[in-house]
């Protein structure tokens, strides 16, 4: 089958040649009148050579998604192939037994639009664009066939499918409902909801981070935007005490839980707004030993980003307030609109207003199930700093 065919210009096609995978609408020179959303195209040049397929997008400013730089068919085959590649990275970075991980990254693993979270015998998915949303039905039967699943669950609950034009929606695709799911980071045993937590149920790519955390735990920690207790449960194991701000009442009842789950008698929960929690924390004497800071994206957009740099600034300058001298401070963010060195730049703002200096003792992002791909930056969004405050 012949794919419509659409024309990019000059700058259009250098983007391709750079590595990216995004072509923006500005840059569509030439399009058939009948396309619709979710529909695959060849992408050609001024010339009308062929560079590659692409997925079509009707609405958003990104205008077509690459899928493969080969004139090959993107059929159900195409699809699978494409996640049995994705499912082997993972079962080399893990080992074959690894059941809680990401198994699709999006463009990382060459499928724009797609987000697959697996949570032993249950699948999350997120299908983000068109072309994988028109295709959910048979991305969610592929998955379930491959990975023999008890049931596939779409998580299309987020706010980016409206630049879309898609609705925001979440149930079972495939199999029943999935009930309480718990799994395991490291020797912390942590139970969610797929359906009504955040994200996919979880965040798998702070996972590592989690467990590295836990290795600087000592006397008493806190851990601001705790969610479920990811941070907070791997520090309860080494220090002498945790106190967990989570403002979701939801969230903060999920975290209790997971808590008694644990026996982490340790861990106290309170239900607060974090920045108000540290504001006025630093009116006292410092009294924590390290402090984690795992903030929501505060930068959605370019337009956002004036206003998170003081989200981001004021959040960390209490953070330090309240540290002790030689404390830890982990720091992260995952708003991609905020590079690395510009977090970096606000967290040493923060100390010169603070008095401190600041060591990094790691810079760090996500889990090794959430690759990046060189080209691509967006795929780069989580940065995590690991500091001690002196």
């Amino acid at each position: 089958m012949l794919e419509p065919k659409v024309r990019i210009s000059r700058r259009g096609a250098e983007r391709l040649q750079g590595g990216h995978l995004w072509i923006y609408r500005g840059d569509v020179e030439e399009a058939p009148a009948a396309l619709e959303g979710g529909d695959v195209v060849a992408l050609v040049d001024g010339r009308g050579r062929f560079l590659a397929k692409a997925f079509w997008s009707a609405r958003s400013k990104i205008a077509l998604r690459v899928v493969t730089r080969d004139e090959e068919p993107v059929d159900e085959g195409f699809f699978a192939a494409r996640l049995s590649a994705a499912v082997a990275l993972r079962e080399r970075a893990f080992g074959p037994d690894e059941r809680f991980v990401r198994l699709v990254h999006g463009e990382a693993d060459l499928l724009p639009g797609l987000v697959v979270d697996r949570y032993g015998d249950a699948a999350v998915m997120q299908t983000l664009v068109p072309a994988t949303d028109r295709r959910k039905a048979l991305l969610a039967d592929l998955l379930a066939n491959a990975l023999s699943l008890r049931t596939v669950v779409e998580r299309n609950d987020v706010r980016v499918r409206e630049l879309e034009g898609l609705q925001q929606v979440k149930g079972v695709l495939r199999g029943e409902a999935p009930g309480p799911v718990e799994y395991r980071e490291g020797e912390v045993r942590m139970r969610i909801d797929l359906l009504a937590g955040q994200k996919t149920g979880a965040f798998l790519d702070q996972r590592e981070n989690h467990l590295r955390a836990g290795e600087y735990a000592r006397g008493r920690c806190l851990d601001c935007f705790s969610y479920a207790g990811g941070f907070a449960l791997q520090l309860a194991r080494r220090a002498e005490a945790v106190t967990a701000v989570e403002m979701q009442a939801g969230a903060a009842g999920l975290l209790r839980e997971n808590a008694r789950l644990n026996r982490a008698a340790n861990l106290e929960v309170v239900e607060a707004n974090a920045f108000d929690y540290l504001r006025d924390r630093a009116e006292e004497e410092p009294a924590f030993d390290l402090v984690v800071l795992d903030p929501p994206a505060f930068a959605k957009n370019k337009e956002s980003l004036p206003a998170a740099r003081r989200g981001y600034k004021e959040v960390n300058l209490r953070a330090m307030q309240v540290l002790r001298p030689g404390g830890v401070l982990i720091t992260a963010s995952c708003s991609y609109h905020l590079s690395e060195e510009a977090l970096e730049a606000l967290v040493l703002d923060a100390a010169n207003d603070a008095g401190k200096r600041v060591q990094v003792l790691e810079r760090r992002g996500a889990g090794r199930d959430h690759p990046v791909l060189l080209g691509v930056p967006e795929t780069r969004y989580l940065k995590s700093l690991f500091l001690r405050i002196l």
